[in-house]
């Protein structure tokens, strides 16, 4: 038995703990928060071990790993210490708020052989690992344009805030609702070397965005583009969605579906015939132990724990790889902050060089 204890019981911490409580495989040793109140809840009808304080717990309790969902400014020094510590740890997303602690604890997790996993859950979604699966297979030939789109109800009045609506903590509409499509993005093209027209807009928010578009560079000419909206109230939920264009056809795929459109010149695929085809998630989606809010939130704390007692499994959204969405993350920052070149600034400026096109990382294989 793998024995956790899980950080930060808020609306996803929570669904962590039920999940993994649920686990055949899991022990939850203890849990920490910050509100005595939820933990005199949990102590008395649970039985679980509590803490107010997260290092108290690591120099208490024998763990095997921990899962922490606090909010994102904590999650730097919370997983330093685990990781010193030899836990394994499953992070909510983003992992931090700069590239360079990302990149820190990715590199200290690999060189102390951990396994890392971090919270972007549609890498778990049927329909877009299928996308994943037919792009590895070249089915629409050369990728020439990604779409990445993500919109829902979050912030729909300028009253009020939490710590989603606060740069400092972690929130806006860019740290934690763009980089679950840009992570995508990333999945899907690589490692963009650039981007460019980067807007930040607010529609509610007095602190923070509210809106997310910007174009991304990647190598061979491939480009994407990102449009986000957590102030869209014509949607009942967070709904995100990708486009991908290639020579050879064009995929469009949700939480729900995958359509797919194949020219005559696309490969043969098993299950797939010139022109559109449809897949639905339910025929693409692996039985779960435990259900609640969706397969893949399952899945994923499934795969982290399997691979706690089998490394050789693939490593799908280790600290790594979400290093690479937080340095995407910072670049939108930087691009935002340095605003449009403007219509008099063009005329006398004189006319850039071609990029030079060198990914952050290489493309894994």
């Amino acid at each position: 038995m793998i024995r956790m204890g899980v950080v930060g019981l808020g609306k996803m911490g929570l669904s962590h703990l039920s999940m993994v409580g649920a686990h055949p495989d899991v022990t939850i040793a203890a849990v920490v928060d910050s509100t005595g109140y939820i933990l005199d809840v949990l102590g008395r009808y649970t039985g679980m071990p509590t803490y107010g304080d997260y290092e108290e717990m690591l120099d208490n309790v024998d763990l095997d790993a921990v899962l922490i969902a606090t909010p994102t400014r904590f999650h730097a020094p919370m997983v330093r210490s685990a990781l010193e510590r030899g836990l394994h740890v499953f992070c909510e997303k983003p992992l931090c708020l700069t590239s360079a602690e990302s990149r820190e604890l990715a590199e200290m997790a690999a060189k102390l052989g951990l396994v890392t996993q971090v919270g972007y859950h549609n890498r778990f979604v049927g329909a877009f690992r299928e996308v994943r699966r037919l792009l590895d297979l070249g089915a629409i030939g050369k990728v020439t344009h990604v779409l990445v789109e993500a919109y829902g109800p979050v912030v729909l009045r300028p009253k009020g805030s939490t710590w989603r609506s606060k740069r400092t903590e972690g929130g806006g509409a860019l740290y934690d609702y763009a980089a679950h499509p840009i992570d995508l993005a990333a999945w899907y093209a690589g490692v963009p070397y650039g981007v460019g027209g980067t807007v930040l807009g607010g529609v509610f928010s007095a602190d923070t965005e509210d809106e997310v578009f910007s174009t991304l560079f990647f190598d061979e000419g491939t480009s994407a583009q990102v449009s986000v909206n957590w102030s869209d109230e014509s949607y009942r939920k967070m709904t995100t969605q990708v486009t991908i264009t290639g020579t050879a056809g064009r995929i469009h795929a949700d939480r729900q579906e995958v359509q797919v459109y194949l020219r005559s010149t696309a490969p043969h695929l098993d299950g797939y015939e010139p022109g559109w085809n449809m897949k639905y998630t339910t025929e693409l989606t692996d039985p779960v132990w435990f259900y609640l809010r969706g397969e893949e939130y399952s899945a994923q704390l499934d795969h982290f724990v399997r691979r706690i007692s089998d490394q050789g499994l693939p490593d799908i959204n280790s600290f790594a790889s979400a290093a690479v969405t937080d340095r995407v993350l910072e670049m939108l920052t930087i691009d935002a902050a340095a605003g449009p070149t403007t219509l008099d600034a063009a005329a006398v400026a004189p006319l850039p060089a071609p990029p030079q096109r060198r990914s952050l990382l290489r493309r894994r294989a």
